[in-house]
């Protein structure tokens, strides 16, 4: 008699169940479909043997992410070899949903595994009553930790793809080739609207994104004039051009435009020289995104065709694991599978066909350098792959190989050795990647420096406020305060230990102040005075405030003594 146990997987943990009577279902099948759905006839098939909750959801992560790849957990392996009867009389059989971890166990227990058949019927019922066969647990507990298990197993599939960076090429050059088309189909449709205003344009600029820059700056051709013939020329960058044009403006045979059809025109030609510029700084974006991922491939092929064929992989990765002869016509596919089915010629190259080398080499070697060149790709996109520190020195090495080949070609020069070059290569690329290890070393400890400085300050600066700290010779502002602060309080203390005597000549800023703002209260009080009496005209006070004025200014030149004053206010009293 064969016993089968069900291994079944969930996010609270492993569980194994014994089936009772296989024979009879498997041969009563449609009726065990029939039987998962009620959980008192289930209960009488199925029993539970075993049940190994995860420790964390960290635990739970990492064995469901070995179980994705078809390798045996450790925990797995553990509970599996305490709960599984394997020795005996009776062989026992392990019912797994999935084929590809199934056949792990297979190797790592020498037992036999069911896959199909009744094992589908019974995990479906196993995964409808799990919290109910299993005590302790609830279903609401087994949802949130299904829930949690699969926010956490998505995030790192995605924060995988993420770091690789190739999802951003991809994005990036499916963007590039359509902005390519819009721009085109909108620099077609400026002509063809301004054409009906200003047909001899056309022919005398033939550049889309210059067309709709001039469209935007000339407007109505008939206000065209001398003055405008120098912004004319920083937009052709073409003296003769621009004369061309002003010429053509004056003799034209277009119909005339309302003012309404001409701001339409202008708008939508702002938006298409906008796109144009925008494309210019995504190829940008694009070119130092393939810089970062794949170096190697760039340098050998160009950064817009390295990432067509990564787009047309999917990713860096399934680029690397292709071969040369796939990655030769990656991109003709519809041209090789009609060969194959006409008994024709197959195509000798396909995305690579946009590089530099086929186009210079002749017809008859267009094929053999294709072939070499994909070659070639395939090592500098493997290497990109699997390397650590991301260097263009491989691709560099490549490109003088395909450089030398397609000479080869040409003269009959023999081409390097690829065993010398990849020797030369690998040394020199040893000593880049060591250079940048020890820059991002040194990046880090000043990093780490900066931190622990900063931490060190906040401690200081609870304890006793200001304090700085010393860097070589110069000291952080930090010191200077506090330095400041102890020179100030040494001067007061001198001040306090030596006063000033009383006697002395010159007086204080504020003593000066309360000096001047007596004696101005005292010109007035005269001023009302001789006021009342009526005595004196208005060209006198002049004369008068004048002579007051000097006189303030002699006091706080040569400041006076008391005796001084008292005969200077008797008499002006007196007065």
């Amino acid at each position: 008699m064969v016993l089968l146990h069900v291994l079944y997987e969930h996010a609270a943990g492993y569980a194994l169940f014994a089936v009772k009577e296989v024979e009879e279902i498997g041969m009563l099948l449609p009726q065990v479909e029939e039987s998962v759905l009620n959980i008192a006839k289930f209960n009488s098939m199925v029993s539970l043997a075993a049940f190994f909750p995860f420790k964390s959801a960290q635990a739970a992560l990492e064995n469901m992410n070995a179980i994705s790849e078809g390798v045996v957990h450790a925990d797995l392996k553990l509970f599996l070899e305490t709960n599984l009867p394997l020795s005996g009389k009776k062989k026992p059989v392990l019912g797994v949903s999935d084929a590809k971890i199934g056949a792990a166990l297979q190797e790592e227990f020498n037992i036999s595994i069911q896959t199909s058949g009744v094992v589908a019927e019974i995990s479906r019922g196993v995964r409808l009553h799990f919290h109910s066969l299993v005590k302790g647990l609830t279903a609401q507990a087994a949802s949130k930790a299904q829930l949690g298990l699969g926010h956490s197993y998505s995030r790192a599939k995605v924060k995988f793809n993420v770091n690789r960076n190739d999802n951003m090429i991809i994005q990036s050059i499916a963007l590039l080739d359509q902005l390519d088309k819009d721009i085109n189909t909108f620099s077609m449709r400026v002509r063809e609207w301004y054409g009906y205003h200003f047909p001899e344009l056309i022919k005398i600029v033939s550049d889309n994104s210059m067309y709709c820059r001039l469209a935007r700056l000339i407007g109505n051709r008939k206000e065209l004039s001398e003055e405008n013939l120098e912004s004319l020329e920083e937009v052709v960058m073409d003296g003769a051009k621009a004369q061309a044009i002003l010429d053509a403006s004056r003799s034209s045979m277009g119909m005339d435009i309302s003012p309404i059809d001409l701001i339409n025109i202008e708008r939508f030609s702002v938006r298409v020289v906008s796109l144009a510029a925008y494309r210019l700084e995504l190829q940008e974006y694009l070119r130092s995104k393939m810089g970062q991922v794949a170096p190697n491939l760039a340098a050998l092929i160009g950064e817009v065709v390295g990432a067509r064929l990564i787009s047309h992989a999917g990713s860096l990765t399934n680029l690397a694991k292709y071969p040369a002869s796939t990655v030769q016509i990656l991109g003709a596919e519809k041209a090789l599978f009609r060969a194959l089915k006409t008994r024709g010629n197959t195509p000798k190259y396909g995305l690579i066909f946009h590089s530099t080398f086929i186009g210079r080499a002749e017809a008859k070697n267009k094929g053999r350098i294709s072939r070499y060149l994909a070659n070639k790709c395939t090592i500098a996109s493997r290497i990109d792959c699997f390397s650590e520190v991301p260097t263009s020195v491989f691709g560099d090495r490549l490109r003088e190989q395909v450089e030398e080949r397609l000479s080869f070609y040409e003269t009959g020069d023999v081409p390097r050795k690829n065993v010398d070059v990849m020797k030369e290569a690998v040394k020199e690329a040893s000593d880049v990647a060591a250079e940048i290890k020890r820059k991002l070393e040194k990046k880090e400890k000043k990093r780490k420096k900066r931190e622990k400085k900063l931490q060190e300050l906040e401690e200081n600066g609870d304890t006793n406020g200001e304090v700085g700290v010393e860097n070589g010779d110069e000291s952080t502002p930090m010191v200077k305060k506090k330095k400041k602060k102890q020179t100030a309080e040494e001067m007061d203390v001198q001040t306090e230990e030596n006063p000033v005597p009383e006697t002395e000549p010159e007086d204080t800023p504020g003593k000066k102040k309360k000096k001047r703002k007596a004696e101005a209260d005292d010109v007035m009080t005269e001023e009302a005075a001789v006021t009342d009496n009526g005595e004196e005209t208005p060209a006198k006070k002049k004369k008068k405030r004048k002579s007051e004025t000097t006189d303030v200014e002699l006091v706080e030149e040569t400041p006076p003594t008391m005796s001084e004053k008292k005969k200077k206010k008797k008499k002006a009293a007196a007065e």
